[in-house]
């Protein structure tokens, strides 16, 4: 399964903990993830992480085209509701086309919780 990692600036520690609290599933997948969040994930782990662009530099559009392709398969996007982003069209495209193509997309530890506990089944 291929499985896209993304978390905005306030909660990289949030999803750094959460891939060392599930990282043995995640090994068993393809990860992506966006520059700095797959940089992190990658130090704080034994995790593997495709990386592309930073997201206010394209990597959430980079991921965004991995959707449209048929190339992702489940995207966890730790979003940080309280903080203003700067590419906040390009997080809203992204989410916008998990819609259009059927992607379950978690964008807080607890729904990203109950899709890797589904894993299992």
């Amino acid at each position: 399964m291929n499985i896209a990692l993304i978390a905005h600036d306030q909660k990289k520690p949030e999803m750094i903990e959460f891939a060392k609290k599930y990282e043995k599933k995640l090994m068993k997948h393809e990860l992506f993830g966006t520059g700095t969040t797959g940089k992190k994930i990658m130090e704080s782990t034994s995790l593997s992480v495709h990386r592309f662009l930073s997201g206010p530099y394209g990597g959430d559009q980079q991921i965004g085209a991995k959707i449209a392709t048929g190339e992702m398969d489940l995207v966890i996007f730790f979003r940080d509701p309280l903080t203003a982003q700067p590419h906040e069209p390009d997080v809203s495209a992204l989410m916008r086309l998990c819609d259009v193509h059927n992607i379950p997309l978690a964008s807080n530890e607890a729904a990203a919780t109950m899709m890797m506990e589904a894993l299992d089944e």
